[in-house]
């Protein structure tokens, strides 16, 4: 199978998925995608500043070990970059490894990096695609199968009114926007299937999910563009 070619005048697909609703995917932890996508943009944004001369790896173990707690709720990039910029954060150097299950003395106190500065949200994709001229968006993407898994170098505009497996939202960031065909399209970093992947992303297109063989039921995603929940790490040089 493949993907369908890319028509920039399809703005609006439907997709049908069977029961169950999303693929149950074992290799995907929330607390540490959004730890993970959280240090990738504050080591982004403090190079593009110049607080590091060079890209600098900082804790996500140390988010998932203590951010959750400190909101009591599970992990979002949003919840880690507020713990960051508020409490600190060591480099990455400074703790153990993501996914260690040794866990250092409670008299252990690593050197936290002070990181001054805000959590941004951009209030919609248009908002978002204008910050990425300065710094790397946070956002999450809605994730399908076979579409993922056939990108390669296509353009990712999930379903195009074929059935598909929806996957669920990946966390990612939009690191470009470029014009490709008159429309729109971001190129995005996602943390899938632990590891990072760069895909391309049509900003323009939209979609509505429906659960097959549910008659009269409501749309169970949608309408929504690709790309949603957008931060950004504003962090001051003072």
């Amino acid at each position: 199978m493949a993907l369908p070619p890319y028509d920039p005048n399809f703005a609006l697909a439907v997709a049908y998925f069977p029961k169950p609703k999303t693929e149950n995917d074992q290799e995907h932890d929330e607390a540490v995608s959004a730890a993970m996508v959280a240090v990738d943009l504050i080591s982004s944004a403090r190079l593009k500043i110049k607080l590091d001369s060079v890209y600098t790896e900082y804790s996500a173990q140390y988010l998932v070990d203590n951010a959750a707690g400190s909101t009591g709720h599970k992990l979002t990039v949003k919840g880690c970059l507020e713990f960051a910029l508020n409490k600190g954060i060591p480099k990455a150097e400074d703790w153990p490894q993501l996914g260690s299950e040794s866990k250092p003395p409670s008299s252990y106190k690593p050197a936290l990096v002070s990181m001054k500065g805000k959590v941004i949200v951009p209030k919609d994709l248009e908002e978002a695609s204008d910050l990425v001229v300065h710094l790397p968006v946070g956002a999450k993407l809605h994730v399908f199968n076979p579409h993922i898994e056939l990108q390669k170098d296509a353009i990712y505009c999930g379903p195009s009114g074929e059935r598909a497996s929806y996957v669920g939202l990946r966390d990612g960031i939009i690191v470009g926007v470029e014009k490709i065909q008159g429309k729109s399209i971001a190129t995005v970093k996602i943390w899938y299937k632990k590891k990072f992947r760069f895909l391309k992303v049509a900003m323009s297109r939209w979609f509505v999910q429906y659960a097959v063989g549910e008659p009269g039921s409501q749309s169970n995603v949608g309408p929504s563009h690709l790309l949603v929940d957008f931060c950004v790490p504003r962090l001051s040089i003072d």
